[in-house]
This record gives structure tokens, C-alpha cells and sequence, in this order.
């Protein structure tokens, strides 16, 4: 899937960006009725960006509460805990029948009894002091002090979406601090940022490296490790499992939001890209595959701490970040050092990204207004603006019905579903509007060499049919969104979070009728004029004008 989906967009999306010397949006003049697809990673990267910053905030408020001298979500002693946070069944039961909990010093004995009846909990004697007691509890399970610090503390979760609940203090904060760090790391342009991404992108791999000698000592770590690496292959027969890790695969390539592109951009003319691009992707493999090792070895140590499977552990999502792997930091010594190490290293990971797609925003609007937002003084404005806007949008998940709007946005605005149908038209475009030869052509222009015929061929054949093959399953298999699996969303939070998908896909076929309904003269003339490339001589290869005429009169324009 890498080779055949993911490493052909982002090869196409480097050298487009680099041959074109235009960010995400202007570079499509390389085929003018498809520009709308440069609109499409506009809006795709807007709202990525809108609850991206969200998942830094929270693991920013971890970072805060990680110099706590008591991990806050270690115990049950702190004044959000319920009655029914406990580490264990046994802990709950013992401390609920014998009366003898230090969850709330105001509790009485009223309020136990309330909360047993509720949990079906049946006292056969109890003693005036509560010290004895011989009782069953039944339907009544544990929360762990992990997940009500999550829940009751940090995200302050409300009944449903319709319940919004007020803003989140400390939340509105972080996010807050985010953007601050944000704007000051980006608002001078690439060559400011590109001195702070030195840190940020390299210094998290010291830390992967650390926590992995420390994931590794742990007790059942090896158990863990083993079941990273031994896969089921009973779950190929699965359809759902090829069109999940299809979808992550273009997911984690950062593909289909113009982020590679804008990169590419601003390269010299002659850079080596080939070279660079088969590193990112390495790289970004290796790191995925090392950060297998690091979660699943602390996983495998949880596992043994509570003598249950691997697999009853095991969760996808923020539920992995902000509640599985505190819990089995909580249960290390020093759990505060390898607290602030996490959530330090998650920090420097998503402020990589944020920057990638903030860049990847500032070059799609600094390219339609060029004279404006090219200078310093217009990018410090319009980075300031966007920050602003992305800010006001992220205080709606950061109220206490913050989640559900979390989750929409995650769930339908930059979905595997809309990243596919980006990459399927970019192939189309490049593979057969501008033609796969032509753009090798191209790449030989720019770093002096052929690259492998592989890539004509998924160009023109392989990934359009991988992506559309995934696209349509997604379509016919589509489930309507789930909290947590279980909640049901209300009709119009369903509608809008499939307005987030269609703002994004409808501008490619929009902008395609609009460009031809406003170009004269017969259907054929005006689509043979609307696919014509828009280049600078420095960008014509010689075989082309040989081959066909109008590159050369396109030449003489220049």
C-alpha cells in the first residue's frame, strides 16, 4: 500500500510543488480545470487545523499536571473522583462495604448507602461505625482514576453534543499557549520555522529512543513486543482491515492537504528530490514502526501488572494516549519523569505537524495574494489572523460538549474518505491530463536523471484504481459516527459533519463546471484550453515542443 498508494502521491506532490515553484494552490496551472483541487487542501487543511491544535492542548495540560508530585490520574483521592474510582473490583467492594474510603471527607453515610443501592450492592450487617461489613456487590464496576481524570478533569465531558456545557478553563489556556507558540514559530515564514523545526524534529527521537530502553526493562514488555510483531493474518480476509491501513497509510504520508507540495516549493529548481522523498517516507515508516516498540512494550507491562491479555488493554485513539499509557507511567518508578518525557515528546511530534500544515494554509492564501502576504510584514498579519480564527473555532472543543465537535471534525473533515478522493484526481491529473511521461520528463529536467518506470505506471494505473477501490468501500460501507461506539449523534450534528466532507470534495467537480461554463467558444475548444498547462520556459523540455506544437507557441509567451 506504501508503494503503491502513499510514496507515488507523495513523490508527485514534492516534484509538482518544485517544478511549479507555487504552493498548493497556484501549482495546479500545470492543468487549469483542475485547479479546484487546490481549493479541496485548502479547506481540508483549514479544518485539520481547527482540532488538530486541540490534541496538543490536551497533552499540554498532561505535560502541566505531569510536576504534580502526585500524578493526578494515579489515585482516587482528588475532588473530581466519583464513589466509583477504584484500581480494581476488589479495591471498590472493600472500600464501599467497609465504608472506609478517603475518596471525599464530606461523604456520608446517606450518600454511600444512595450510591450502593444504585450500584445493586446488598449489606447483610453493618456496624454503627462501619468498620465491619459482610455484603455482595453486583453491576457495579470500577472507574479507573485514569479515565475520570480524563472525563471529569481534563475534558469535563457533558450528557451530548446538544449540551455544551461552558468552556473548559484550563483547556481554553492550552490552547490558547498553542497557538501563541505557533505564531511565533511560523509568522517570519519557512526560513524561521525551518530553524525551530532543527529541535522540534529531532530531539523527539532521543526521547523515543529513552522511553524505549525504559519500555523495554519492564516486566512483560516481551509479551507486548511479540504480539506488535506477530500479526493475525486470519484478519486479511477482512476487507475493512486493507481499507483502514490504506487509509492511514495516505493519512500519515500527510498527503491530499498541499503540505508536500508547499515543501516542495520551496526548493531550488534543481534539488534532488527523488532522493529526499524515499528518506521522508523511511523515515516516516521507521518512526511508526519504533513507536510501535515503545507503546506496545509499556502495553505488554500493563498487561502483566493487571494478568490479563494483551489485548484488553489495548486502545486506538486519544483513549491510547491520555488514559492507557498515563495509567502504565503511574504504575513506574518516577512515573514524573516518564510522564514530562511523553507528553514533552508528544508536544515537539504535533507542533511538527501543526507547523507543516500552518505553512501548508500560508502558502495557499500567500499565493493568491502574492504582492500582499510575500513581504514580512503581510505574513506576520495574515499568520496572525489565521491564528486568531483557528483559535475562535478550537473554543467550541474545548467546552465541555467539546468532544462530540472533536469527534466530528476528526471523523468527516479530513477522513480517509476525502484524502482518498484528493490523491485519486491528483493522479488522474498528473497521470493522464499531463501525462505521466511528460511529468517524468519533468522530474529529469529538475535532478538530471529517470527515476524508475514504477511510478508511471501507479500514476496512471495503480493508485487511481487502489484509491478509488478504497473510496467506493468506504462510500458503500459507511457508518454514521459513534461516540466512543455507543452514542448516537442527533440527525444535524450527522449533517453537519458531512457538510465538513463535501465542502472539501465538492470544490473539485464545482470549480471544473464553473471553469468551463466561463470560457468561450465550442465544449472541446474550451476543455482543450481550460487542460492546458501554464509554463515558464525554464520549465519546457525540448522533446515536448518537437512533439507537440503548442508548448511552442506556449514558448514564445515567456
Amino acid at each position: 500500500m506504501i508503494v503503491c498508494g502513499g510514496l507515488p502521491i507523495m513523490l508527485l506532490e514534492f516534484g509538482l510543488g518544485q517544478y511549479m515553484s507555487r504552493g498548493g494552490l497556484k501549482c495546479w496551472v500545470i492543468c487549469p480545470l483542475f485547479q479546484g483541487i487546490g481549493i479541496s487542501t485548502l479547506v481540508i487543511v483549514f479544518l485539520c487545523s481547527c482540532y488538530y491544535v486541540v490534541i496538543l492542548a490536551w497533552g499540554l495540560y498532561y505535560l502541566y499536571m505531569s510536576m504534580s508530585s502526585i500524578l493526578p490520574w494515579s489515585v482516587c483521592t482528588n475532588e473530581w473522583n466519583t464513589d466509583r474510582c477504584a484500581l480494581s473490583s476488589q479495591e471498590l467492594s472493600t472500600r464501599l462495604c467497609l465504608g472506609n474510603s478517603s475518596l471525599n471527607s464530606t461523604m456520608s453515610i446517606g450518600k454511600l448507602k444512595e450510591n450502593l443501592i444504585q450500584g445493586d450492592v446488598t449489606l447483610h450487617s453493618v456496624n454503627q461505625g462501619l468498620s465491619t461489613a459482610n455484603c455482595s456487590v453486583r453491576n457495579l464496576y470500577p472507574v479507573d482514576p485514569a479515565v475520570e481524570f480524563w472525563e471529569n478533569q481534563v475534558i469535563q465531558i457533558s450528557s451530548g453534543i446538544e449540551d455544551v456545557g461552558g468552556i473548559v478553563p484550563h483547556l481554553a489556556i492550552c490552547l490558547l499557549v498553542m497557538w501563541v507558540i505557533v505564531y511565533f514559530c511560523v509568522w517570519r515564514g519557512v526560513k524561521w520555522t525551518g530553524k525551530v523545526v532543527y529541535f522540534t524534529a529531532t530531539f523527539p527521537y532521543l526521547i523515543l529512543l529513552i522511553l524505549l530502553v525504559r519500555g523495554v526493562t519492564l516486566p512483560g514488555a516481551a509479551k507486548g513486543i511479540e504480539y506488535f510483531l506477530k500479526p493475525d493474518f486470519t484478519r486479511l480476509k477482512d476487507a475493512q482491515v486493507w481499507m483502514d491501513g490504506g487509509s492511514q497509510v495516505f493519512f500519515s504520508a500527510a498527503v491530499a492537504i498541499g503540505a508536500m507540495i508547499t515543501l516542495g516549493s520551496y526548493n531550488m529548481f534543481n534539488t534532488d528530490f527523488y532522493k529526499c522523498t524515499l528518506v521522508v517516507a523511511a523515515v516516516n515508516s521507521g518512526t511508526s514502526i519504533l513507536g510501535g516498540f515503545v507503546v506496545f512494550s509499556v502495553l505488554g507491562f500493563m498487561a502483566h501488572q493487571q494478568n490479563v491479555d494483551i489485548d484488553q488493554v489495548a486502545e486506538s485513539g486519544p483513549g491510547l494516549v491520555f488514559i492507557v499509557y498515563p495509567k502504565a507511567i503511574s504504575q513506574m518508578p518516577l512515573p514524573q519523569f516518564w510522564s514530562i518525557l511523553f507528553f514533552f515528546m508528544l508536544f515537539l511530534i504535533g507542533i511538527d505537524s501543526l507547523f507543516v500544515m500552518t505553512e501548508s494554509a500560508m502558502g495557499h492564501v500567500s499565493d493568491m495574494f502574492p504582492r500582499l502576504f510575500y513581504k514580512v510584514k503581510g505574513r506576520m498579519i495574515l499568520s496572525a489572523v489565521a491564528c486568531v480564527i483557528w483559535f475562535t473555532i478550537g473554543l467550541s472543543m474545548v467546552s465541555r460538549g467539546g468532544m462530540y465537535v472533536f469527534q466530528l471534525f476528526d471523523y468527516y473533515s479530513a477522513s480517509g474518505m476525502v484524502l482518498l478522493w484528493v490523491c485519486f484526481w491528483e493522479a488522474i491529473v498528473i497521470g493522464w491530463i499531463f501525462g505521466a511521461d511528460k511529468f517524468c520528463d519533468a522530474i529529469e529536467l529538475m535532478i538530471g536523471y529517470r527515476i524508475p518506470r514504477l511510478f508511471h505506471y501507479c500514476w496512471r494505473y495503480i493508485t487511481p484504481v487502489v484509491t478509488a477501490g478504497i473510496f467506493a468501500f468506504q462510500v458503500v460501507t459507511f457508518k454514521p459516527l459513534k461516540y466512543n461506539n455507543v452514542l448516537d449523534y442527533p440527525p444535524w450534528a450527522q449533517c453537519f459533519g458531512l457538510m465538513l466532507a463535501l465542502v472539501s470534495m465538492c470544490c473539485i467537480p464545482v470549480y471544473v463546471i464553473f471553469k468551463l461554463l466561463f470560457l468561450k467558444g465550442s465544449f472541446i475548444e474550451r476543455l482543450k484550453e481550460s487542460i492546458k498547462p501554464h509554463l515558464t520556459r525554464k520549465q519546457l523540455c525540448k522533446e515536448w515542443m518537437i512533439r507537440d506544437e503548442s508548448f511552442l507557441l506556449q514558448q514564445n509567451h515567456f
